[in-house]
């Protein structure tokens, strides 16, 4: 699930905003992802009911696997794109950026697209830029992670509501 979602939104229709989010960083991708995975985990297990521990552990076994794909995948798009951005942009916004491939392009997209945070932030070069921007990016990760973990738990809390307890078990008498 976290792959599909990271590629498609990452590199099929590159929307940031659906990971960065209107309210905390991954919402609402995470969330929904998490809650998702953490009421599907304990209903794959065929889960009815049961102890809370187990089932909230069975939701953060998922959500951590659905996080840490979710960390990864988003590490390597940022990575690839932060290594190989060539400044093309089409005609309509201005043509091609004047740098050097890599690191100094999206340099540039900034100082382009938002000078005004490269200011705030005190970033007059590259090597302060590249700090930033990938300390930007381990901040949208931990996001991520911890929005997946924790709307998990969520998912297998709404599971265990939902099912209830443990049926009893039905015993035939003999014949």
């Amino acid at each position: 699930m976290a792959v599909t979602i990271g590629v498609s939104f990452l590199l099929v229709i590159p929307i940031e905003a659906i990971y960065t989010g209107i309210i905390a960083p991954g919402f609402p991708v995470a969330w929904f992802a998490g809650l998702t995975i953490g009421y599907y985990a304990n209903s794959r297990s065929n889960r009815q009911g049961g102890p809370w521990g187990r089932i909230v552990s069975n939701a953060l076994l998922a959500g951590a696997a659905t996080a840490l794909t979710f960390v990864l995948v988003f590490l390597a798009i940022k990575a690839l794109f932060f290594a190989v951005d060539n400044g093309f942009r089409d005609a309509s916004s201005g043509g091609p950026i004047a740098c050097t491939p890599g690191a100094d392009c999206v340099y540039q997209r900034y100082v382009q697209l938002q000078p005004e945070v490269l200011a705030s932030a005190g970033i007059t070069n590259l090597d302060q830029f590249s700090a930033f921007y990938w300390n930007q990016q381990l901040n949208m990760v931990v996001g991520l992670a911890v929005a997946t973990l924790v709307s998990a738990a969520a998912g297998g809390v709404i599971f265990r509501v939902a099912n209830g307890s443990k049926p009893d078990e039905v015993v035939e008498a003999p014949a």
